[in-house]
């Protein structure tokens, strides 16, 4: 099986978006090994400490360089001690190489994340690899929500949000963060309730207090609100211009139903017209008739 193969197994299994770092924990001997295989030599890239960088071989060796005033290691007769501990910069060497090892894991796996997105994207399919809340997911395409749709629908519906709940996740998720004063003032009603049952399911979450008089807790949206959402992050919410658009959209939509509506009410007037029951006058001659049908069979018998 292919290391591509298995990122793409790895994602759909994931309950949660997994990250770059996570598919790098579990294979990077294996993508560390298949570029030394194929005589790609190691990127050297600075470390964070700002350390002069180490080289590394193929394989994955740090060259040996000198060290300048570093003073050897004192013998056991001098010290009196017997095993020593490993010294501060050998544990400092060890993980500057572990950071480095994990760097290059991460760049040789992009490319092989990025290839997966662009097969699910071009390819016939109904799914996609979408970036959300810092990691990778697995979803359906948006051509295909009405499918998708119908299907849930077909389930047990789970359970809504209050038009409240969501005025109010709307002013945090675009004003964040914010406080609970704001928020009334924004909605012209108390949210402390509501507040608590955003709170309850993970929607939002304090952060912190803000530096005015009171000390009001602030309030900003949680990672399982991009995961509700399916947003890479609050960047991607419909702007104002866009809410704007949809509007006139659904205005439109509905003026366009009202008047088929509208004309279907007329058709149907139209033709109980036309099936009503007779008028007055056809209604009279018929009566006349039957009067004189009814004389002249008096006159026959008499």
């Amino acid at each position: 099986m292919s290391l591509k193969a298995k990122i793409e197994a790895v994602i759909y299994a994931a309950e949660e978006p997994i990250t770059l770092a996570q598919l790098a924990s579990i294979f990077a001997d294996e993508v560390l090994a298949s570029k030394a295989a194929a005589g790609l030599p190691f990127e050297v890239t600075q470390p964070e400490n700002g350390d002069a960088p180490s080289s590394e071989t193929a394989d994955g060796e740090a060259s040996a360089e000198p060290i300048p005033d570093a003073a050897p290691p004192a013998s056991d007769e001098s010290t009196g001690a017997g095993d020593q501990p490993a010294l501060p910069m050998e544990d400092a060497e060890v993980r500057k190489r572990a950071r480095l090892r994990e760097r290059e894991a991460r760049q040789a796996l992009q490319p092989i994340v990025d290839e997966l997105i662009a097969d699910y994207a071009n390819g016939e399919r109904g799914m996609e690899i979408r970036e959300i809340a810092g990691g990778y997911r697995m979803a359906t395409k948006a051509e295909y929500h009405d499918a998708v749709r119908s299907f849930v629908k077909s389930l047990k519906p789970q359970m809504k949000l209050s038009l409240q709940a969501l005025e109010t996740l709307a002013v945090i998720a675009y004003k964040q963060p914010v406080t609970a004063p704001e928020i009334s003032e924004i909605r012209g009603v108390d949210t402390s309730g509501v507040l608590g049952g955003l709170m309850s399911r993970k929607l939002i979450t304090t952060a912190g207090r803000k530096q005015v008089i009171g000390r009001p807790i602030l309030y900003k949206t949680t990672k399982e609100f991009l995961l509700r959402f399916g947003l890479k992050d609050v960047s991607e919410l419909p702007s104002m211009e866009e809410f704007e658009k949809m509007a006139a959209d659904m205005a439109e939509s509905d003026a366009s139903d009202l008047e088929a509506v509208s004309s279907e009410s007329a058709t149907v007037t139209d033709t109980d017209a036309e099936t009503s029951e007779p008028s007055v006058t056809e209604t009279v001659t018929e009566e006349e008739s039957t009067v004189e049908t009814s004389g002249e069979s008096s006159g026959s018998e008499l």
